[in-house]
């Protein structure tokens, strides 16, 4: 089964301004992608990263509703916390934040396709040697075919 991981800007898109197209059309990638999880065709994968960058939401709501997503249909891997923090280490020397590097290390540790809504954190991954595929929501639907 192929591994998802949806960081928290993708996660969040369902809760953002849905008058701009592009904001809507990202969002329902979004619920598809996670209805494709629901049904047992994808598995998405969360880390202790996803957990402390929501519960510092300030919208109560968005905070329950992204944390009840996570634990009801995420799968926590194990990961070597060593290596994670030496890769998203090369990460933030590479310029990505800490948050962002600390996702995509997360997501290349468990070989997940890595998805976000963020373009400037995208660019930055099109720039790495990814053993993994990175991408928005909108282009993973496309390329995988979902329906």
């Amino acid at each position: 089964m192929k591994l998802i991981y949806l960081d928290v800007c993708a996660l969040c898109r369902p809760f953002d301004d849905q008058r701009f197209v592009r904001i809507h059309l990202e969002s329902e990638a979004v619920k598809l992608i996670l209805q494709k999880v629901r049904d047992g065709h994808l598995q998405l994968v969360n880390s202790s990263v996803h957990f402390a960058e929501i519960n510092a939401l300030s919208d109560m709501v968005e905070r329950i509703e992204l944390l009840g997503i996570l634990q009801g249909l995420g799968k926590p891997m194990k990961m070597d916390f060593t290596h994670l923090r030496k890769r998203a280490d090369e990460l933030v020397g590479k310029a990505f934040g800490i948050a962002d590097a600390a996702h995509f290390a997360c997501a290349e540790a468990m070989g997940a396709a890595f998805i976000s809504c963020d373009d400037r954190l995208l660019k930055k991954t099109a720039k790495l040697k990814n053993t993994i595929w990175s991408g928005d929501p909108l282009a993973f639907c496309i390329k995988e075919n979902l329906k």
